[in-house]
């Protein structure tokens, strides 16, 4: 009999037992449910609603289904319609009719409201930490990259002359910041939403604040029917997942080009790296391919959860159990991901000199060579023009900036002097950018200490 049978004359019919049920997939917060349970039961009792014998016989009857499933020992049956039944049901089989009077004051609705912010709540815990991991990974980069010099990009085609230390910090800066906001979606969505029944709350004296402290909460929600139908938080951290693959994958893409022939920045670890079937000089970039892929099927779960919710009425409907699969889904998918791609990271070498010529041969210094000419008292406009010559005549020799002659510059503007190849070195260009934010060693070494006092928090 389910737990709501009582109203039905005929069994379920068993094709729509199957499309209803949930249990094969909410089983994964059977330890959020417990927890659930747990404190309500103190709660209960605390207010005379339940007897202090019953509150022992529940909570040891709980403790002991959760002890039985985390050993195996208790098995998910399909008979079930979800978790909170599951564990009712073997709750009331284990300890008899204390084991009925633990839904007292409650609905699945807010039991269901309860479980999933709880489960979320300590994903968001965990995704945190990963993203923390990684943003140690790249800070011990930053330092120790300095003076890796390698072309900055725009539109994909060489710009300006940067460090490694510098073009990684800007990712630090994205991670960085999706870490708050998952602190923000923690912060908004900490407060309690059981006893708030189906909808309308409920007639028992129940301590609202006291089952919110019991679960680490801030406090109850405001508004029972708001309570039941929020899924907000849900597709808050979906957004934020969302953001983080995308993150992910603009970095995977830049290892990937950096891995290719052509480029050879990055040495991938073979821990990281497949081969191909039939072509035995391949290395291939699988991890970063993976991520980058994966990063659809993120978005796909948080447009799913968008759209299941946009024409959904007051108060709760069974479309909402849609969140779950997609949300487990797509938090599983970010935190394999952010675990790998770390391990990637880690366990790359990068070619420093092939990155440093890569810089010269792009012209990145050219920028500077213009600055030069305007110090010694030319015209922007006509600096410009003049190191345009300049890319012009090392394009058709085949040559850097840096590898033309004082005559050679001189044929072209006589204003060049010697001291030219200091102006334009790799080390010179990096250097003179100073201020706060710019890859400048000094500039840089100041934001190091920034980003190790906010991991330090």
């Amino acid at each position: 009999m389910k737990l709501w049978g009582g109203r039905f004359t005929k069994e379920e019919n068993q094709l729509v037992h199957n499309f209803n049920e949930s249990l094969s997939f909410d089983q994964k917060f059977y330890h959020q449910d417990i927890q659930g349970s747990i404190a309500h039961v103190t709660m209960l009792a605390k207010q005379g609603i339940v007897t202090e014998e019953d509150r022992k016989a529940i909570i040891d009857g709980l403790n002991s289904i959760l002890a039985d499933l985390e050993s195996g020992k208790l098995a998910f049956t399909k008979e079930h319609e979800d978790i909170h039944s599951f564990v009712e049901a073997n709750l009331i089989e284990r300890i008899g009719d204390a084991g009925k009077r633990l839904h007292t004051g409650r609905s699945r609705n807010d039991q269901v409201a309860l479980d999933m912010k709880l489960y979320c709540r300590d994903e968001i815990g965990e995704i945190d930490e990963l993203v923390k991991n990684l943003l140690k990974e790249l800070l011990t980069i930053m330092e120790n990259n300095l003076d890796t010099y390698m072309p900055g990009f725009t539109h994909l085609q060489k710009a300006q002359p940067v460090t490694l230390a510098h073009h990684i910090g800007a990712y630090y800066e994205m991670f960085y910041r999706d870490r708050g906001r998952l602190h923000d979606i923690y912060e908004r969505m900490n407060y309690c939403p059981l006893g708030s029944g189906a909808l309308a709350g409920t007639t028992y004296p129940l301590d609202r604040a006291y089952t919110a402290k019991l679960l680490g909460f801030y406090g109850p929600t405001l508004n029972s029917m708001d309570s039941v139908s929020d899924r907000d938080y849900v597709i808050e951290l979906l957004s934020a997942l969302s953001t983080i693959a995308m993150h992910l994958s603009r970095f995977s893409e830049e290892v990937i080009i950096w891995n290719t022939n052509e480029y050879r920045f990055v040495e991938i670890d073979d821990a990281y790296s497949t081969g191909s079937s039939i072509m035995p000089q391949k290395k291939n970039p699988d991890i970063a391919e993976l991520v980058r892929g994966k990063t659809g099927r993120v978005y796909g779960a948080l447009m799913s959860i968008l759209t299941m919710m946009k024409g959904i009425p007051l108060a709760y409907d069974k479309d909402m159990q849609e969140d779950k699969e997609l949300t487990f889904d797509a938090i599983d998918t970010v935190k394999g991901c952010l675990a790998l791609f770390t391990g990637m990271v880690a366990t790359m070498t990068f070619n420093k000199e092939v990155m440093e010529a890569s810089a010269k041969n792009g012209f990145t210094n050219a920028t500077d060579a213009a600055d030069y000419l305007v110090n010694h008292g030319v015209p922007f406009r006509d600096a410009h023009g003049i190191v345009g010559q300049l890319v012009l005549f090392c394009i058709d020799k085949g040559i850097a900036l840096d590898d033309m002659t004082l005559e050679e510059f001189q044929a072209i503007s006589p204003v060049f002097e010697e001291d030219v190849y200091e102006a334009i070195s790799m080390k010179t260009c990096v250097e003179k950018r100073m201020t706060i934010g710019a890859p400048g060693q000094e500039a840089m070494k100041t934001v190091i200490e920034i980003y190790k006092g906010q991991l330090e928090k």
